[in-house]
């Protein structure tokens, strides 16, 4: 708790003062590595990932976005093709992509000696493979030379089981190796009785064991960020605030509708519960009230969205919230991309306001139009009478 003046007028401060509705923040903290973006499946995971990397292209030297979600969409966000190889993309002098299963390849672990006994003790944890993959997957990345490195999650319940793995990996081993005081004689003789030589004694299994522990231990630090001071205090209201990371930050992104709201809600809350540092929600196919529309079917839809757009800025009002348009096209493609990325940067407003003499003159060239086809269809079906 922060309890000085100083705090006092901190606190005050972040109570008056709305956080932008945009991601300028992610821009702008020059020091960020790692962008995680994450939400339920549908949600526009992958376009919002692909704009944020093209954002950052503009303000960082080097940017790369990697795909963890097994069913890539990468390659249909800017319409070329990639692998697990960073390609340069389309267009762009700095902005690279590379699409990767975090998934343990056949070859990653032999099944012979060592290896063999190693890959059915790791695979005996579920879902280990994937954890170790990932693993592998950022110590090659930091070999790279980005400046920043955004990765488009999977849906959430494999996003928040891959943040799990780490810690359950690492107390599996720990008891593996707890063994060593109890059976470690025991297991040294039995190897030597059945012939199975030193690639099986006891200190080559503790010591690939231990390999594979700091492995996971470095995906802990590299998602918890423990050089940045990530700084937590309630403020007079009962808000949660936390100060941001300085080396990584995750972006979830919804829709307004309860189940997108639910698990956003659990989603922020987990990673809380491992440390890791959230301070932006995209909310992303929205319809404004403000926006010229004629269908009750569309009228109901704006005030159900209405209801839970509410309650994301009640549950989250010290988050950077930006809302983004419902388009009647696909944002695939870079130009597509560029051009949408304004929504991004600068909160969407509806070109045609209610009310306005220009969105009266656009409803009656529309109900002109309307009545045109619906005149042409009357007469078709009289023809065919």
């Amino acid at each position: 708790m922060i309890r000085s003046d100083e705090g006092e007028e901190a606190v005050s401060a972040m109570v008056t003062e709305v956080p932008d509705g945009s991601v300028r923040n992610i821009l702008e903290q020059e020091t960020l590595k790692w962008v995680f973006v994450g939400g339920k499946g549908g949600v526009g995971k992958t376009t919002s990932s692909s704009i944020i990397s093209v954002l950052l292209a503009q303000v960082r030297q080097s940017v790369l976005v990697i795909s963890t979600d097994p069913a890539h969409n990468l390659s249909d966000a800017f319409q070329q093709r990639f692998t697990k190889v960073p390609t340069l993309v389309n267009g762009f002098s700095n902005l690279y992509a590379m699409e990767v299963d975090p998934k343990m390849e056949d070859d990653d672990l032999s099944d012979e000696g060592l290896e063999g006994f190693l890959s059915e003790l790791t695979n005996a944890i579920p879902g280990v493979d994937e954890a170790m993959s990932f693993a592998e997957m950022l110590k090659l990345v930091q070999t790279m030379d980005y400046s920043v490195i955004v990765f488009d999650t999977a849906p959430t319940g494999h996003t928040l089981r891959l943040l799990q793995f780490p810690s359950t990996l690492e107390k599996g081993l720990e008891k593996v190796m707890s063994l060593k005081n109890k059976f470690g004689g025991m297991f040294t003789q039995a190897t030597r009785l059945l012939g199975l030589g030193d690639e099986f004694s006891e200190d080559a299994m503790l010591g690939r064991l231990e390999g594979i522990k700091d492995v996971i231990e470095q995906v802990n630090r590299q998602f918890k960020d423990p050089l940045a001071m990530l700084v937590s205090f309630t403020s007079a209201s009962g808000n949660l605030f936390a100060l941001s990371s300085d080396l990584t930050t995750f972006v979830c992104v919804c829709i307004p509708e309860f189940l997108s709201l639910y698990e956003t809600e659990r989603l922020v809350q987990e990673l809380a519960k491992f440390e890791i540092d959230a301070h932006n929600i995209i909310i992303n196919q929205v319809l404004f009230e403000d926006e010229a529309v004629e269908s009750k079917l569309l009228k109901a839809r704006i005030k159900m969205q209405q209801k839970y757009i509410d309650q994301f800025y009640m549950l989250y009002d010290d988050f950077n919230i930006t809302k983004l348009p419902l388009l009647p096209e696909e944002v695939c493609g870079v130009q597509a991309l560029r051009k949408f990325c304004q929504h991004y940067v600068t909160p969407y407003k509806p070109s045609l306001v209610r009310g306005t003499i220009e969105e009266v003159q656009q409803r009656i060239s529309t109900l002109r139009l309307r009545l045109q086809e619906a005149e042409s269809e009357l007469e078709r079906l009289q023809q065919g009478k």
